[in-house]
């Protein structure tokens, strides 16, 4: 069995890093797919559906720390 992680699983890691912090105000996130051209694609929910905030918290914060801990990724696009 090998030791070395998907990127889908390594991308799911980090997002339940940040989680919490959406959590905190009302949001979640939803993985929902990890595209064959390295493309992250997410369904914000809860208080972040809506948000004036919510692209600025998805450029700034969840794609930061996805692609810092995942770089082969190219973005993180909110669908």
């Amino acid at each position: 069995m090998s030791e070395t992680k998907t990127i889908k699983e390594r991308v799911t890691e980090v997002l339940d890093k940040v989680r919490p912090y959406l959590q905190s105000d009302g949001g979640d996130i939803e993985l929902i797919e990890v595209t064959d051209d390295l493309e992250v694609k997410v369904k914000l929910k809860g208080a972040c559906q809506g948000c004036p905030f919510s692209m600025q918290t998805l450029k700034a914060g969840v794609e930061q720390a996805v692609i810092k801990e995942v770089p082969e990724i190219k973005r993180v696009v909110s669908v």
